[in-house]
């Protein structure tokens, strides 16, 4: 199955509302998507990069994967690989990668028939996510009505974002638990906004709110930092990261450090679907469990197929987008995501008509 084309658009979509984490405000989201044909069938991939990413695959990636075997995933992964050597195995070019590599992967499923779980081979049939948003930028009540919906429409455990000021960090927390009741998880995300000491003393405070996930208490490349935190923070709380982790030698870096409880990944930056694999494996091997950052649509299949797979990431603004530009695009049930198995692949189609009014 010779691949025939691979084509990139890019797409700018604006927020419903001014966003900020403990680090960073931004106010729009840019999904560079791939398209790519073989046996008159069209994959499709993402991720979430700066436009310059979708310049970067045609000119440096679409030339090493067009006229190939669309079936050898991990010849064309390792195409590609060589070919960005001197960009590096991190940042801009190893997420141009990952839209690619999940676009080949949509594709071979899309070949074959299949879903790309049943491609893949599940190992359960659905995926418990949580609902992620409660940004630093919203008010109390926004706040309360976010986490508080999802509550209602039965997830079963939300997130919110924290580390612009510590103690106005704990109000936030203490007014999202108002709104969620006793019998939703808490979870708390800082982006690396926090240093040691003040980690550990947040997360003291925020454990008399029940809170069970602490994620990036401080920046994920300070794997001595996460360790200690993980090793003195209270044992109820679990320590998170992995979200921009890009090479499987990063991801087993963490491990050897015994940095986190958790380690996260994210399949439009780690290597695509191919990578996100392959850090699960690690995960299996540690006995550690494994989540997915962000982009829900794409990661439910991969992630229906991986051993020590716990919960995934349902992020608000990824959600959002991803209903707006895809047919197939499933929701959560009682706090979990199910694949609708009569689509292959991906089960995703680009409704081009609502993408179109975005493009760049």
């Amino acid at each position: 199955m010779t691949i025939s084309a691979l084509t990139v658009s890019v797409y700018t979509v604006p927020t419903d509302a001014p966003e900020a984490d403990g680090t960073l405000d931004w106010n729009s989201t840019t999904i560079v998507l791939v398209e790519i044909e073989a046996g008159n069938k069209r994959g499709m991939g993402y991720t979430y990069a700066h436009e310059a990413a979708g310049q970067f695959i045609r000119q440096k990636l679409a030339p090493v994967v067009t006229g190939k075997d669309a079936f050898d995933i991990p010849a064309r992964w390792l195409d590609m690989a060589m070919t960005i050597r001197n960009e590096g195995s991190c940042g801009m070019a190893y997420m141009a990668l990952s839209a690619v590599d999940n676009a080949l992967w949509d594709l071979k499923a899309k070949l074959l028939d299949l879903p790309l779980c049943v491609l893949l081979g599940k190992v359960r049939d659905k995926a418990l996510v949580y609902g992620s948003g409660g940004f630093t930028s919203y008010s109390h009540e926004q706040l309360q009505r976010q986490l508080g919906d999802w509550a209602e429409d039965g997830l079963k455990k939300v997130k919110m974002k924290i580390g612009r000021d510590p103690k106005a960090d704990v109000e936030r927390v203490k007014t999202a638990r108002e709104a969620i009741g006793p019998d939703v998880d808490l979870m708390v995300d800082a982006n690396g906004a926090y240093d040691v000491k003040t980690a550990l003393a947040q997360a003291e405070t925020f454990v008399q709110q029940g809170v069970t996930w602490l994620e990036e208490p401080v920046s994920s490349d300070n794997l001595n930092g996460l360790a200690f935190i993980r090793n003195h923070a209270p044992a109820s709380i679990q320590i998170a990261a992995g979200e921009y982790g890009y090479s499987i030698e990063y991801f087993a870096a963490m491990l050897h450090y015994g940095a986190v409880d958790v380690l996260q990944a994210d399949a439009t930056r780690c290597g695509g679907i191919t990578g996100f694999l392959k850090t699960g494996y690690l995960t299996e091997a540690e006995q550690l469990p494994y989540s997915f950052h962000c982009a829900p649509a794409l990661h439910l299949h991969p992630s229906l197929a991986l051993n020590r797979y716990v919960v995934g990431e349902y992020f608000h603004d990824h959600a959002r987008i991803e209903n707006l530009f895809f047919d197939g695009v499933q929701k959560p049930v009682d706090g979990y995501l199910s694949p609708d198995l009569s689509r292959p692949g991906l089960g995703l189609e680009l409704k081009k008509a609502d993408a179109e009014k975005f493009k760049v």
